[in-house]
C-alpha cells in the first residue's frame, strides 16, 4: 500500500504555552500562533522566517511534541498531536530528524559512538546493520573519515554536519532544523544547504527556522512568514528579483 505523500498537516490550529496539565487551552496559556493552516509534503524544503519571539521554534517544537497541540488538527509522519499520548512520543522523534542549533553532541565521546549509542538507544540490535548505516550516513555529510575524532575536534561546520547525520539515522521522512546555520560562516552554511538540497532529492521533507534571507535567495523553496501571530505564505523570491 503507498504511504500518504504528506508529512504535516495543521488545520486551524492554535498553539500556546501551556504547563501541560490540560487538553484544552486554560484562562492562563499564553496564545503565540493562531489559524495556523499548513501542509508540507515528501521532499519539500520549506522555510520559516520571521523576528526572534514571533512562534517559529514553539511551532518546531509542537511539531516533534514538545509542545502540546491543545486546538485544531494537526498530523506529523501520520502521528495524531492532538491524540498523542506522552508514552508515545518518543516513538514519534524516532521517525523524525531534529537538528539543533547548539547541537546537543556528547563530548566525552567520538564521532562513531555520538551516533552508535542513539542507534542502540532507538531499538537497533544488529552490529553489522548498525554500522552499516553509520557509515551511509557519515558518508551523506562528507564526515567518512572522521569516525574516531571528538566532538572538541570538528570544526563548527563540521559539527552541525554530525548533528544532521544523528537526524537522520533512521531514515525520516521529515527533518526539523532550528536556525541550523546561524552559527556558521557563510561558506560553511552554503555547504549545509547543498547537503539539505541532495536530502530532499531522497524524499525527506526538511522545515527549517531562519533568519537568514540570503540563503532563501540563493536556495528557494517555500517560505512562511511568521507574524503578529499568524503565518502566511510568501513569494521571497519574487521580492528579492524586483
Amino acid at each position: 500500500m503507498e504511504r500518504n505523500k504528506c508529512v504535516v498537516k495543521l488545520h486551524d490550529v492554535s498553539i500556546y504555552h501551556t504547563d501541560g496539565s490540560s487538553r484544552s487551552p486554560k484562562s492562563d496559556d499564553e496564545l503565540v500562533l493562531s489559524e495556523v493552516n499548513l501542509t508540507v509534503n515528501e521532499g519539500e524544503m520549506v522555510y520559516f522566517i520571521g523576528r526572534v519571539g514571533s512562534g517559529k521554534s514553539t511551532l518546531l517544537k509542537t511539531l516533534y511534541a514538545e509542545v502540546q497541540l491543545l486546538e485544531g488538527e494537526g498530523s506529523v509522519v501520520g502521528v495524531d498531536l492532538r491524540k498523542i499520548k506522552r508514552s508515545e512520543i518518543p516513538h514519534l522523534r524516532r521517525r523524525l530528524g531534529i537538528v539543533f542549533q547548539d547541537y546537543q553532541l556528547l563530548d566525552d565521546r567520538n564521532v562513531f559512538y555520538n551516533l552508535y549509542d542513539v542507534m542502540k538507544a532507538t531499538g537497533w540490535k544488529n552490529e553489522t546493520d548498525i554500522r552499516r548505516r553509520i557509515d551511509e550516513v557519515l558518508t551523506l555529510v562528507g564526515l567518512d573519515n572522521k569516525a574516531y575524532k571528538m566532538p572538541f575536534e570538528l570544526s563548527g561546520g563540521e559539527q552541525q554536519r554530525l548533528v544532521i547525520a544523528r537526524a537522520l539515522l533512521n531514515s525520516p521522512r521529515l527533518l526539523l532544523a532550528d536556525e541550523p546555520t546561524g552559527n556558521l560562516d557563510p561558506v560553511t552554511a552554503d555547504g549545509i544547504m547543498r547537503l539539505f538540497r541532495e536530502i530532499t532529492t531522497k524524499g525527506c521533507a526538511i522545515i527549517m527556522s531562519t533568519h537568514n534571507t540570503a540563503l532563501i535567495e540563493q536556495y528557494p523553496a517555500r517560505t512562511i512568514m511568521f507574524s503578529k501571530g499568524k503565518i502566511s505564505e510568501i513569494d521571497l523570491a519574487a521580492s528579492f528579483s524586483e
